[in-house]
């Protein structure tokens, strides 16, 4: 369980300036086909999950217009298989020139839990149709994977420290907020070498999983492509980190750093 919400969340909180009104769309996608980032989510030092983000061709139309296919998969990794087997994928097909989706699929295998969600999404009528009911929206609305590539095309450098924006989502039964903070900018050490970054920490609520004063980072890569790196978030027992172990067919080279 703990993978599929730390996906969730690593996917949600790179999409945290879409709605800020300070920021414009770059237009070119900064991403292309074949593009392909692996993570590794370890629980204190132990190796607990895996997660892939992918972008692959189609030749599926939608309105009679072209669509980039994204996929998002994580999956337990060693010993969790035995207590907690997870293997999740969530789809997304978007407009190649708006970045907005079409169609969002999600298809869950967690132990003995089965699920599969389909939503539509109806941009000029604002409101998404999935088999759990129709959903308004007040503008814009993107399902966790297409919100994700399309906040990496936004131009945030108009953004301060401290900066406080939200994000309208659309997951599974309905349509949330969530309230996102700039940080500021960090390099930070990943398995691919130093790496000069972003930093943003999102609103959390305690519960299950989060501490009461639990606080959630997310880094991404200050340069054209705008790539999460790393995530961390304490726990009720414990911290949870996620880091980028590979990423192949990228469109620009990455902005490493020396130390």
């Amino acid at each position: 369980m703990i993978n599929k919400k730390f996906l969730f969340i690593i996917l949600l909180l790179n999409s945290s300036v879409i709605f800020a009104q300070a920021v414009k769309n770059n237009g070119e996608p900064v991403f292309k086909v074949g593009e392909r980032l692996d993570y590794r989510l370890r629980y204190g030092f132990i190796t607990a999950a895996e997660a892939s983000i992918r972008v692959e061709e189609t030749t599926a139309q939608f309105d009679n217009n072209p669509v980039f296919h994204l996929i998002a998969e994580g999956r337990t990794a060693g010993s969790f298989n035995i207590f907690y087997k997870v293997r999740n994928r969530y789809d997304s097909y978007v407009d190649k020139k708006s970045m907005t989706p079409y169609l969002y699929t999600e298809n869950i295998r967690e132990a003995n839990y089965r699920r599969n969600d389909k939503a539509r999404f109806y941009q000029d009528e604002k409101k998404v149709v999935s088999n759990n009911g129709t959903f308004k929206a007040k503008g814009q609305i993107f399902d966790v994977v297409s919100a994700y590539y399309f906040a990496r095309n936004l131009n945030i450098n108009t953004l301060k420290e401290g900066d406080t924006f939200s994000l309208d989502y659309f997951l599974h039964d309905g349509i949330s907020k969530m309230d996102i903070q700039y940080v500021g900018k960090e390099v930070v050490k990943t398995s691919l070498g130093y790496v000069r970054c972003i930093k943003f920490s999102p609103s959390i609520q305690p519960g299950r999983i989060f501490r009461k004063n639990s606080k959630l980072y997310l880094w991404i890569t200050d340069d054209a492509n705008r790539i999460p790196v790393k995530a961390h978030v304490e726990i009720l027992v414990g911290s949870v980190t996620l880091e980028l172990i590979n990423a192949e067919g990228l469109k620009y080279t990455m902005g490493t750093a020396k130390r």
